[in-house]
């Protein structure tokens, strides 16, 4: 299976290509992304073409410090839940171990892998595709963002004893100067960060050692197990596909790196089929979004992927007994107060 991530890893992404000058929506549209999802940060993406949307937009903008641009803008907030547990860790090596041994409950394309000798620690990030393709700007992205909790943890002063990339200097190192510090260097056998193995015992100012031990209560409890399955993927596929008009077997098999049998034969097993999974879904979001006085019924067919409003008319009247305006109208009266005599 191709592997996911979450759409927090492209927050800022329509914020810096708009600084750019580029449209971030139709770039979007090209690599299969859907642009209005990207307000549910938590929802899954495909890993792939998110890098593929990376390096078009750094190749369109003309600017090779892309990936970087968008790592300034990394918070704790964009790890999900698991943010509410590292600003809790008593130092940085107690963050980062928890961050690599949980990569999968925010990024199922990183790898990451703290290891100390000599006095130095190297943080060596890579990527896991599952195929060969350019991924420059997703590597600098993810040291990027790394750099950023360990100036979170150290101090906007700290800095690292070298940050390294395996690939080589663009024209202008700008940025990486301006983020890294002189330190940055190019061509190296590793992507990552080497600093001194004595910064990762400095004590976390943010740290309350009372709220850790209920952070970590409350991560344990929420935290998923890594064998999700694989109908739960394809059903965050189809409603990422939705929107695109392109949600068909075929594509969640694509995304999925398999063939559309090996997805029948794994929803048989749960005793689904796509049909009936694509039909659940859609009824679900359809029930949210009607609710929604705010969203448009000619946007909310768009959603869906219905190619015409008329068409999701039909449908829905089959599945809730009758328009969808007039579903609106008679949950907005039964919502309304009562009026006492």
């Amino acid at each position: 299976m191709k592997p996911l991530v979450r759409n927090a890893a492209l927050n800022g992404y329509v914020e810096v290509s708009q600084s750019l000058g580029i449209d971030p929506r139709s770039l979007m549209k090209r690599v299969g992304l859907d642009p209005v999802g990207l307000a549910v940060q938590d929802r899954w993406i495909s890993g792939v073409a998110v890098v593929q949307l990376l390096e078009l937009s750094a190749a369109v903008s003309h600017r090779g410090d892309f990936g970087l641009l968008l790592a300034e803008r990394r918070r704790f907030s964009n790890l999900g839940r698991i943010s509410m547990v590292i600003r809790e860790e008593p130092d940085a090596r107690s963050a980062l171990e928890l961050l690599a041994r949980h990569e999968y409950l925010y990024n199922e394309v990183l790898r990451s892998r703290l290891s100390e000798a000599h006095g130095l620690a190297h943080l060596k990030v890579s990527l896991d595709l599952g195929e060969a393709m350019a991924a420059r700007q997703a590597v600098e992205l993810a040291v990027g963002a790394f750099h950023q909790v360990l100036r979170t943890f150290l101090g906007a002063r700290w800095q690292a004893v070298s940050v390294c990339f395996t690939h080589s200097a663009p024209a202008d190192t700008g940025t990486h100067r301006r983020l890294f510090g002189p330190v940055v260097e190019f061509d190296r056998e590793f992507n990552g960060i080497v600093l001194y193995a004595s910064d990762l015992d400095v004590p976390n100012p943010m740290s309350d050692p009372l709220l850790r031990t209920y952070a970590r209560q409350y991560f344990e409890s929420i935290a998923v197990s890594r064998d999700t399955t694989v109908r739960d993927r394809v059903r965050e596929l189809i409603e990422v596909l939705l929107p695109t008009g392109r949600c068909s077997i075929e594509q969640v098999a694509t995304s999925l790196g398999v063939d559309r049998r090996t997805v029948h034969r794994h929803l048989s097993a749960s005793g689904e089929t796509f049909s009936s999974l694509l039909d659940a879904t859609r009824t679900q979001l359809a029930e949210q979004l009607v609710a929604n006085p705010g969203r448009s019924l000619t946007e909310i067919s768009r959603l869906l992927g219905f190619s015409v409003p008329s068409a999701f008319s039909r449908w829905f009247s089959g599945r809730f007994g009758c328009s969808p305006r007039e579903w609106r109208r008679r949950r907005t009266t039964r919502q309304q107060p009562s009026v006492q005599e």
